[in-house]
């Protein structure tokens, strides 16, 4: 199976052949997997080297002139590095694009902390307008920047991970999708975390409802969800930093005692290099403690 990013590269470099609209701006990250497309289209596939900020400037000027950029480099140089620029020069400016980030909360272990960004989610989370999608496999990240790229003049951060899924879910853009009914309490999974939380919870007299886009939260299916369950308690189980959402979770519920446990990447730091599996069982992200968590939570 072919990594969401290679799938990216691939999926994207078609669209460019298909869609005069689009453009690719590259901060050097994945650059050589490109260098067809940017023999083909050489005034729409721009690489203006390690230089983040310029990365959003040049894609927020492309907006303006009415193209659709596409911009891409790791989570940590895309998201958290040129964050000022993101927030003028695409929420300020009204303007539209797509941005693909790769390497994710801990996708590249020997990078180091420099090349971790578990706290991407909940930084654009403080914007307004944006669609975050965060796929849990390659077939899924292509159905997902298929619909990115021809959203329009929306905001989009379409969130890549070396960790995936050994299957594809069906994916709409459009929010939560349950996987199996319950009774005892609904969990709330996101992406590459759905097979982890199928094995923890194995057995469990739970709801599992998956979501490979974000945001917008989707309120309605969790209230149902909830509001079918014995007690409206949920677990959320995120890859990236740990309670992203629960604020989104509290508001669906509102009108509802319900309790809520945000489970993903904590604040403390891993000083470790080690290997993606290693991250997950540092992070209590794994089968065996998902289990042990959820069962604490729901017999509490």
């Amino acid at each position: 199976m072919d990594t969401m990013r290679e799938r990216f590269a691939t999926t994207t470099s078609r669209l460019l052949d298909e869609d005069p609209r689009l453009a690719v701006v590259l901060a050097e990250i994945t650059a050589d997997r490109f260098r067809e497309a940017a023999t083909t289209h050489p005034d729409r596939v721009i690489n203006v080297g390690i230089r983040e900020q310029l990365l959003i400037g040049a894609g927020g000027g492309l907006a303006l002139t009415g193209m659709r950029p596409i911009m891409h480099t790791f989570a940590s140089f895309l998201v958290e590095r040129p964050f000022e620029q993101i927030k003028l020069d695409f929420g300020h400016q009204d303007t539209g694009g797509v941005l693909v980030s790769a390497a994710g909360s801990y996708d590249w272990p020997t990078g180091g902390f420099t090349h971790m960004a578990p706290g991407d989610v909940a930084l654009l989370d403080t914007l307004d307008g944006w669609t975050i999608h965060v796929p849990g496999h390659p077939d899924e990240a292509e159905t997902l920047l298929r619909h990115a790229a021809a959203a329009g003049d929306d905001r989009v951060y379409l969130r890549l991970s070396e960790h995936a899924n050994a299957e594809p879910r069906p994916v709409d853009g459009r929010g939560l999708h349950t996987v199996r009914s319950g009774r005892r309490g609904v969990v709330v999974t996101v992406g590459p975390m759905l097979d982890n939380v199928l094995a923890a919870v194995d057995g469990l007299d739970v709801t599992v409802l998956y979501a490979s886009t974000v945001r917008p939260f989707d309120a309605r299916t969790l209230r149902t969800a909830a509001g079918a369950s014995d007690a409206a308690d949920v677990v959320l189980v995120e890859p990236y930093l740990a309670g992203t959402s629960s604020t989104a979770v509290g508001e669906a519920l509102l009108d509802l005692p319900h309790r809520v446990l945000g489970l993903g990447v904590g604040r403390r730091e891993l000083r470790r290099y080690g290997t993606i599996p290693e991250h997950l069982a540092g992070q209590g992200l794994d089968p065996a403690t998902l289990r042990s968590r959820i069962d604490g939570f729901l017999a509490g």
